[in-house]
């Protein structure tokens, strides 16, 4: 289950590094495209003005140079058609007519003295007296029927009249246009070819980790002394497995002096209370004859020893499952045959108490646990439930699975929780005003609950009473294969 969740983790990781890696390469590439777009087309129209200034210019001369005679519109306006064959790469109309150059000149009164291009020129010259100024660099001229302008540079003459050349802008966007389409199927490709290689060399990296992950997660589970897998690079990735290497050595030597430590507490608390309760069952024998007073003063003090004897127990397991350090040994279990066992045991106790206790179930539930802890959590809730009930009161246990999780509910129509304990009921040495214990039963149930990966919630039923929900993950069948092969080792 937790290598399935990491491979979700990992490849939804990949992904979006690789998206937002691909996506600032693609808006970089596009600002670098539209500097260069700008750039190429300021310098092709850089080079078209240039161009019209200095054909602008020799045809002016030739105007001022030739006699203003009958020959004078046909030099100039070869002149002029010469000059609009120099054009490169011009396109040519669907017509085969030459409407990208225009010549045009006017009288001094501003009719129309010469024209050389499609057309009457009538629609250029309308154009030209709608221009606010006559500016000596080329500029762009709108003329009604061309959908693209035109740009034009003029001159003026002797004589009072103005020459004008115009060049429309067609093969200018034409190349632009050119040169953006191409652009952008490059754009794509190295874009795919960024992300691909993004996405692959993320999610290699990314495997690494979850290689560390689930090996963390085998070894927070079971055994302190497995190690994650280091590689032979010396990258990021392998020093940080290192470091968790080092780290769970410390973890080791630190769950290993707290279990030295805590069996040197048990057994140096154990062994006199021990030798305490043996003489005082050996008074009870050689005294038997004794006054009921003094027996039962004996009788009481061992079973103070005794709940002295569980308390310290108790405490002790609570003290190891707060820190993680609770001895586990898995092996898979049948929570329904396990809870009617529970039931069969406790059922004459509780009804000679006067409760009832209730079995509800979907069928056969295998969990992945320690079989004596989740014997003892049983216990302790079955005990917390003798302790605290009135009598009448009903226990309700059901059992049911859903997807790979085990869930477990305990309800009673009792009084429930008090509304200052209901918050703080798993916490240690919290218990009710009226209760004789130690507050450790619940505090071990939830240690015990969240040793094997599950979890427990306390609240009260709305139709009164207590629930206590626990739940806890189901035994997958990698899990079973390996128990078994456990159990074949062990024999």
């Amino acid at each position: 289950m937790f290598s399935g969740t990491g491979k979700t983790t990992m490849r939804s990781a990949a992904w979006r590094i690789s998206l937002w890696a691909t996506l600032a390469f693609a808006c970089g590439t596009m600002v670098v495209f539209v500097f260069l777009h700008r750039f190429v087309s300021q310098d092709i129209q850089r080079r078209s003005d240039a161009w019209l200034s200095g054909e602008v210019a020799v045809l002016g001369d030739v105007a001022v140079r030739t006699p203003k005679d009958r020959l004078y519109r046909r030099v100039v306006g070869e002149v002029a058609e010469l000059a609009s064959r120099e054009v490169p790469n011009k396109l040519p109309s669907s017509k085969g007519e030459n409407d990208s150059v225009f010549f045009l000149q006017t009288a001094p009164d501003g009719s129309l003295a010469l024209w050389v291009g499609t057309g009457n020129g009538a629609a250029q010259l309308d154009a030209v007296h709608h221009l606010k100024s006559t500016p000596d660099a080329p500029s762009d001229l709108l003329v009604a029927g061309f959908e693209i302008p035109f740009r034009v540079a003029t001159t003026s003459v002797g004589d009072g009249s103005r020459i004008y050349l115009g060049l429309s802008e067609r093969d200018e966007l034409r190349l632009l246009r050119n040169l953006r389409f191409r652009f952008f199927l490059l754009w794509l490709a190295i874009v795919f070819i960024g992300s691909a290689i993004v996405f692959l060399t993320t999610r290699r990296m990314l495997g690494h980790v979850r290689k560390i992950t689930e090996a963390a997660s085998r070894i927070g589970e079971s055994d302190l002394s497995s190690r994650v897998p280091v590689t032979k690079r010396n990258d990021e990735i392998s020093q940080l497995a290192s470091t968790l290497n080092i780290m769970l050595d410390r973890i080791e030597n630190s769950i290993h002096q707290l279990h030295t430590i805590t069996d040197s507490l048990a057994h140096d608390l154990r062994s006199p209370l021990t030798a305490v309760r043996a003489k005082l069952e050996m008074a009870l024998i050689k005294d038997g004859g004794a006054r009921c007073e003094e027996t039962d003063g004996v009788v009481a003090a061992i079973e103070e020893l005794d709940r002295l004897s569980e308390f310290l127990n108790r405490s002790l397991d609570v003290a190891e499952a707060k820190a993680d350090a609770l001895r586990l040994d898995r092996t898979a279990i049948n929570l329904d045959s396990l809870l009617r066992v529970m039931v069969d045991l406790y059922e004459p106790s509780m009804s000679e108490k006067g409760l009832s206790v209730k079995l509800r179930s979907n069928g056969p539930t295998e969990i992945l646990a320690d079989a004596a802890l989740v014997h003892r959590m049983i216990a302790n809730l079955f005990d917390n439930e003798l302790k605290h009930l009135p009598p009448s009161s009903t226990v309700t246990v059901s059992l049911h699975s859903v997807e790979e999780v085990a869930h477990l509910l305990l309800e009673d129509d009792g009084p429930g929780f008090g509304e200052e304990l209901c918050a703080h009921v798993f916490e240690r040495n919290v218990k009710g005003p009226k209760s004789k214990g130690h507050g450790l039963g619940l505090a071990f149930v939830e240690a015990v609950v969240r040793a094997h990966g599950g979890s427990i919630e306390a609240s009260n039923r709305h139709e009164g009473g207590a629930r206590l929900k626990i739940t806890l993950p189901l035994a997958l069948e990698s899990d079973r294969r390996h128990s078994r092969s456990l159990a074949l080792s062990a024999h």
